[in-house]
């Protein structure tokens, strides 16, 4: 049955489509009905019937009528249609984890044959071109002739097929492949038609070759990767493919009724020479780390709440005085999630007029720390998008925003481990030490809080740039290469440990709602906590407490499964989310200008107080 994927205010949903001759009104009508389930006030639409939308293209943003077919204007999404000019990340990743198969538009395919016979009269006038009639490298002044330019090809292939290590998954590799594809389809790298097929082919029946996850220094792109990548495609070494497993390359494709590939001139170079590695790594690990980062408020919202924190500070007239737009926004998800005008916490009614004046930076300061990482995920995630949709062929050193990222991404991870100390530490949240009873005899999240300690221990490692460092290679010829492949995989590991060290305080802040009961926190923490609860019981005594934390981390990676295999989007941040829009259409911006008597950040002591209401 086909099924088509709509886009609905930051949501992708999935609408079945039994007739093709059904209206674009009524897919919109259908998606709709999809988006409003579970949403409180069914997401501010009254009648899906009377509702007013317009409906675009996802790719391109063309605007469709209403009243057309389905069959007329859109296509089965079970493929992605390849330019080299529109793929994104998110698009990236999704076809990562299998969900897409993969085909050219048909002016990619135009391009891919023009530039084919342009390399192919090159060929035929014997012209002395780098790579084409030439060896490599070192060896660029060595004309090779005409009848060993295939043996040169599959030469180049092969000894450059020297990686170590792990192969990457089976995720990371479609990824690879699907960006390799999608930098030949802007059709500058002389490719052959046939040859792009026998990739696509490959790709869409899951054949993928055994890729050694180092080796790469990102000269000239990462060769090393890519030339197994292609080895594989070649028929040589091992390849991997749901059917057959592990096996010796030409098998599994004969096994899927494909043949090896053939290298024609350039192929080869045109084959290897890329960033696809480190950029399919680095778009899965800003795709993560923007899906934690939302998160990371939300948890943290949480732990403010059980250690019976104020929201003053993330009103919106302080966050204006200083308007980074990351800054801006982790202020509204608190606002959103904690403001008692739309959903009154019995737990903030119970300390309303304590003496208290201010809270630790980790709680108060969460704007401050949280927006800046949101503004660097979003800084690379513009270049990634950039990079996967840019011809490669040539080194491109963009490395340096991997740096950024995992060292942004990390202060994630260093301030939720210092507000799991202060949830842990009896002498700082008024709970029982380590959040359980009997203290002595049980050790609670003792050393849960040492896992995380641990974690943020070794991101400080990993956060060492790896743009600081460079080696000369190829006998001097590439004497200052970017160190890529290290920047994506590191930056990787690091969003990992973030979403663990996550994990943790998303447990030890439920847990903290136990020693407060009866009170309830707000409805859409509520809703978080329930989240919880339904994985992992209550702490009331200890037990083994690694598939717990396995538990929570798979709530922030949206996992069922026993697994962690990362993929798009949280069960954690789709229960609050819809609170956040809500809030968000409800709330108008107050127009009233910003001045020093606005509000007051310390007021006099008789009318200090922990209220969330003036």
């Amino acid at each position: 049955m086909p099924r088509f994927t709509v886009h609905i205010r930051d949501e992708w949903l999935a609408v079945p489509c039994k007739d093709a001759t059904n209206t674009i009104q009524w897919l919109g009508q259908e998606a709709l009905k999809r988006y409003i389930k579970n949403k409180p006030d069914n997401g501010g639409i009254k009648d899906v019937k009377d509702a007013q939308f317009v409906v675009r293209r996802c790719q391109g943003l063309g605007l469709l009528d209403i009243d057309d077919t389905i069959e007329d204007v859109l296509e089965d999404n079970d493929f992605v249609e390849l330019d080299g000019n529109s793929l994104t990340s998110t698009d990236l990743v999704n076809l990562g984890r299998g969900l897409y198969k993969i085909k050219l538009t048909l002016e990619a395919e135009k391009k891919v044959v023009q530039s084919r016979e342009l390399l192919d009269t090159i060929v035929k006038e014997n012209k002395v071109v780098y790579g084409i009639t030439t060896g490599f490298g070192k060896f660029a002044r060595t004309v090779i002739p005409v009848s060993k330019l295939k043996e040169l090809q599959e030469n180049l292939v092969r000894s450059h097929s020297a990686g170590v290590g792990n192969p990457l998954s089976p995720e990371r590799t479609r990824m690879l492949l699907a960006l390799r594809i999608n930098v030949l389809a802007k059709g500058y790298s002389g490719i052959s038609p046939e040859t792009l097929d026998q990739m696509i082919q490959a790709f869409n029946a899951s054949c993928l070759s055994f890729v050694p996850e180092k080796g790469t220094v990102g000269a000239s792109g990462d060769l090393a990767p890519l030339s197994h990548l292609a080895l594989g495609l070649m028929g040589e070494g091992k390849m991997w493919s749901p059917k057959s497993g592990w096996a010796d390359a030409k098998y599994v494709l004969e096994a899927h009724g494909l043949k090896p590939i053939s290298l024609k001139p350039k192929e080869g170079l045109a084959l290897i020479n890329g960033t696809q590695m480190i950029t399919s790594l680095g778009a899965e690990a800003v795709e993560r780390a923007e899906a934690i980062a939302r998160q990371a408020d939300i948890i943290a919202a949480l732990t403010l709440e059980v250690l019976k924190g104020t929201t003053k500070a993330f009103d919106s007239d302080i966050h204006k005085l200083r308007p980074h737009p990351g800054q801006i926004e982790v202020a509204l998800r608190f606002r959103s999630l904690l403001d008692s005008d739309h959903h009154p916490s019995e737990i903030a009614e119970s300390h309303r007029f304590c003496d208290r004046v201010q809270d630790a930076y980790t709680m108060r300061c969460c704007p401050q720390v949280h927006g800046i990482t949101n503004d660097t995920i979003n800084f690379v995630k513009n270049i990634i998008n950039t990079e996967i949709n840019s011809a490669t062929d040539n080194p491109v050193s963009f490395l340096i925003a991997l740096d950024f990222l995992a060292i942004a991404v990390h202060e994630l991870a260093s301030i939720s481990e210092r507000r799991i100390e202060r949830l842990c530490n009896p002498s700082l949240s008024e709970l029982p030490a380590f959040l359980v009873n009997e203290g002595g005899l049980n050790s609670g999240f003792m050393i849960a809080h040492c896992t995380a300690a641990s974690l943020v221990s070794e991101n400080k490692v990993l956060c060492h740039p790896s743009s600081v460092d460079s080696l000369s290679t190829s006998a001097a010829t590439e004497d200052h290469v970017s160190m890529g492949g290290w920047a994506a995989r590191k930056a990787l590991r690091v969003v990992e440990h973030v979403e663990q060290v996550l994990a943790i305080e998303l447990l030890a802040a439920c847990q903290g709602i136990e020693f407060l009961r009866p009170l309830r926190t707000t409805t859409p923490l509520e809703k978080v906590y329930e989240l919880v609860r339904s994985v992992v019981k209550p702490w009331m005594k200890d037990r083994f407490m690694s598939p717990d934390i396995e538990a929570a981390h798979r709530l922030l990676l949206d996992q069922k499964a026993s697994d962690i295999k990362w993929c798009p989007g949280s069960q954690v941040w789709n229960v609050a989310k819809p609170y956040i829009d809500k809030y968000k259409t409800e709330v108008i911006p107050e127009s009233r200008p910003v001045s020093p008597t606005a509000f007051s950040l310390e007021p006099p002591v008789s009318q200090r107080k922990r209220c969330r209401h003036e």
